[in-house]
């Protein structure tokens, strides 16, 4: 028999065969809508969840599954299901760490380098006939000094990159120094800020991190600064970072998260020159997306075969 599964996500092409082959039914509720009108006969039959951190997973949400027995958020981040719930229900949750470390350095460093050259706004210009108007002298990243908010394995290959391709000097700031790291610890935001030249914000979301980056640490960044966020969009203060913007307090920033996404605030919008925006999308690389789906699917099956799960999330 079949297992039901629920998916807050489409998953690649490919990969729905996968998951039948492997003995799941798959269910999609991919929309907010969607997940609050699920048919109840469907939801009675629904054993597993695949989700992601961004959406995640609700005590009352739970409730109305009454035969759920995992949730598989599919990259790292879990921090919109309630893990607590799921404990008290034992209700297994797993995560996908180190799935997608790679692809999310990479595209930090292209974010970096498209707000420094003006990559964007350029090439507006250059669709729009500007051509010559356009040719304006840009600063460098050579050299530059990085400052990471959480240095975990993403932060660490950002830091790599930056060191090793472009010169850079790193510091950053966690909720403990790291005894074993190259980079220089700093004791607060603030200072960090204060020192960088660019600020990566590459911390977990959740409650514990919300608004990290405020008025205050934008001000310290200052008007040469640019800030990097892919993270979640909850990490920054999105008012605090429209008005840095609006009034060049700061130098730019690019973002592949926002907060409310995909909503994304409408005075964001007309700011082409100083702001680069992508669609959470610094984690799906072809290798990321197997990463992530074959963990999934090992999490799934041992769970479904009586053995422990790889990468358990723990409440």
């Amino acid at each position: 028999m079949k297992i039901a599964l629920l998916c807050h996500i489409e998953p690649d092409t490919g990969y729905p065969a996968q998951f039948e082959a492997a003995g799941f039914t798959l269910y999609y509720a991919t929309t907010a809508d969607q997940r609050a009108s699920l048919d109840p006969k469907i939801a009675a039959e629904i054993r597993a969840v695949l989700t992601v951190g961004s959406i995640g997973l609700s005590a009352a949400e739970m409730d109305s599954l009454p035969n759920l027995e995992i949730i598989c958020a599919q990259g790292v981040g879990f921090e919109l299901i309630d893990t607590e719930a799921a404990k008290a229900r034992n209700i297994q949750v797993t995560h996908g760490p180190g799935t997608n470390n790679s692809a999310v350095a990479d595209h930090t460093l292209a974010l970096m380098l498209a707000i420094t050259r003006s990559v964007s706004y350029l090439d507006h210009r250059v669709r729009t006939g500007k051509w010559t108007q356009s040719r304006i002298t840009l600063p460098g990243m050579f050299g530059k000094k990085l400052g990471i908010i959480g240095m975990g394995n993403i932060g660490h290959q950002i830091a790599q990159r930056c060191a090793g391709g472009f010169n850079m000097p790193v510091g950053y700031f966690n909720r403990r120094q790291m005894t074993d790291s190259p980079w220089q610890y700093f004791e607060s935001r603030q200072a960090l800020a204060k020192w960088a030249d660019y600020l990566v914000v590459a911390t977990p979301g959740g409650k514990d991190t919300l608004k990290l980056v405020d008025a205050d640490v934008l001000r310290e960044l200052g008007p040469d600064g640019y800030l990097i966020n892919i993270a979640r969009g909850t990490v920054v203060d999105t008012t605090a970072l429209i008005e840095s913007l609006r009034t060049d307090s700061i130098a730019g920033a690019a973002l592949d998260v926002i907060d409310g996404e995909p909503e994304v605030p409408v005075e964001m919008i007309s700011m082409i020159k100083n702001l680069v925006l992508t669609p959470h999308t610094a984690g799906r690389s072809p290798e990321a997306m197997d990463n992530m789906m074959k963990l999934v699917l090992a999490n799934l099956a041992a769970h479904f075969g009586g053995k422990a799960v790889l990468t358990p999330v723990k409440a």
